[in-house]
């Protein structure tokens, strides 16, 4: 199974209260911060819905 490095590229200032709460779900909280998690459909999903703030590369 393939993993997934997700980077936060722009900031969660002025997004909606679960947008900000879906990348605390992903490890993430700040500009450039980085996270390692598994290709999973959850994870897909939620990668789906913050997609305008993060930057993903597969590994």
């Amino acid at each position: 199974m393939s993993d997934l490095t997700v980077k936060q590229i722009r900031s969660a200032i002025g997004s909606k209260p679960k947008h900000r709460g879906t990348l605390r779900a992903l490890g993430l909280g700040r500009i450039g911060k980085t996270n390692t998690l598994p290709d999973r459909p959850e994870i897909r999903g939620m990668i789906h819905k913050v997609a305008h703030l993060i930057d993903v590369e597969e590994s």
